[in-house]
């Protein structure tokens, strides 16, 4: 798997860091207990589309942490390497949850059915090939319980526009539903490429995974778009299909689409 360099250092405005900065975060790291960032046990890369402009969006990469079996939360950014900048916040949650919602609340959530059918979602692993089989059997069977998931998500940041520093409101962003609402395989061919892999390859390999049923109120209409794509750092589940306390601790991150 290749690991695109992130640009976001280059980009963002501001003098390099000190030496003063440096010695004191190194410090810092030594003493201070990260335990909420420590939780985080997935790296997820996705496109996401803007609820207010369908015809924009941003390839993101999610960093997600279980805070229970109903509830995950990530933290997004714009590249998986250092100085990569913190653009958003996405909340997913099972479809007992979403049912407890006001029906207004539920318009703000996107299922992510297409984003797995459709191999897009993804969770960039090992490229040795003893290793890669082991982890798309891990990823298939995690798309699973994915497919089924709601998920929330706001951008602070619109990097896609070249905004410099986080400016403006929040911005709902949503998922793609469907073929035809973006160019497919120009985007995702060249995610995939960065990252060696190959969406006809997912595709193929969640054919058996069940479409379940989208509650209505979703947003899950072609008024919609978001690519979630989703690598993951594979530590939340201990076991799967055999697959003992697979942590493979190198962070698979997706790159940003500019």
């Amino acid at each position: 798997m290749t690991n695109p360099e992130s640009k976001s250092v280059k980009e963002t405005p501001g003098d390099p860091l000190s030496t003063k900065s440096t010695v004191l975060e190194t410090g810092a790291a030594l003493v201070q207990d990260f335990e909420p960032v420590k939780q985080i046990c997935a790296h997820l890369n996705a496109f996401h589309v803007y609820a207010s402009d369908p015809h924009r969006f941003v390839e993101t990469n999610h960093y997600c942490a279980h805070l229970t079996e109903d509830v995950r939360q990530c933290i997004l950014y714009d590249g998986p390497g250092p100085g990569a900048r913190l653009i958003g916040v996405e909340y997913m949650i099972t479809p007992k949850l979403y049912e407890t919602l006001p029906s207004e609340e539920r318009q703000l959530w996107h299922s992510h059915v297409f984003e797995v059918k459709s191999g897009m979602l993804i969770m960039p692993g090992p490229g040795q090939s003893g290793l890669a089989r082991a982890w798309e059997a891990a990823e298939t069977k995690e798309m699973e319980d994915v497919i089924t998931l709601y998920g929330k998500t706001y951008h602070l940041w619109q990097t896609d526009r070249g905004d410099a520093l986080p400016l403006g409101r929040p911005e709902l962003m949503l998922s793609f539903t469907r073929e035809g609402q973006f160019d497919f395989e120009t985007h995702v061919g060249d995610r995939d490429a960065r990252f060696g892999v190959d969406y006809r390859r997912k595709r193929e390999a969640r054919e058996s995974i069940p479409i379940p049923v989208v509650h209505p109120g979703a947003f899950y209409s072609s008024a919609g778009l978001t690519i979630f794509a989703v690598p993951m750092i594979y530590r939340c589940r201990r076991r799967i299909d055999g697959i003992e306390s697979l942590k493979i601790e190198r962070e698979a991150g997706g790159a940003r689409s500019t």
